[in-house]
């Protein structure tokens, strides 16, 4: 499948690649991409597009409403690392959210009971898997539960 984006650019290992110059900053055979929010993005008659959009229709033909970035890397644009998904998938696929203080996604601290919680969202709604003494016991039921309901799109954070 040919798209527009192959008479632009050529692809090699997750890298995308000038044809021609398109101008003083953006010369043949050079890299394309610079960084903007965590992706790299180029500029396409003047219309900012990140780079794994581009590779994933240079490879499939179409641009799909959110692809994902299998290992969590945003600048890993390999196709074999880019996948169509939908928004609860990518959700899953997330990392460990920055307010996290357990240091395992999904475990937080229960104050009142002086134990840890374990909670993943399983068909749109966060489902309680127990709560625990011991973090290790936590973070093993955790990963479990994650592989069972999440199996592809499981991310331990």
């Amino acid at each position: 499948m040919k798209h527009q984006y192959h008479n632009i650019f050529y692809y090699k290992d997750g890298i995308l690649y000038n044809k021609f110059t398109r101008g003083p900053k953006s010369l043949k055979d050079q890299k394309v991409g610079d960084l903007n929010n965590g992706y790299l993005r180029t500029s396409i008659n003047g219309n900012r597009e990140k780079i794994h959009r581009i590779i994933y229709a240079m490879h499939h033909g179409y641009i799909p409403k959110i692809i994902d970035h299998i290992n969590g890397n945003k600048l890993d644009n390999r196709i074999e690392n880019l996948r169509e998904v939908t928004i609860a998938q990518n959700n899953l696929n997330s990392k460990k959210p920055i307010t996290n203080t357990s240091g395992i996604k999904g475990i937080s601290w229960k104050k009142d009971i002086k134990k840890w919680i374990v909670r993943i969202p399983v068909n749109g709604k966060k489902k309680s898997f127990g709560t625990y003494f011991d973090l290790e016991v936590a973070k093993f039921v955790i990963q479990t539960m994650r592989h069972h309901f999440h199996k592809e799109f499981a991310n331990h954070g």
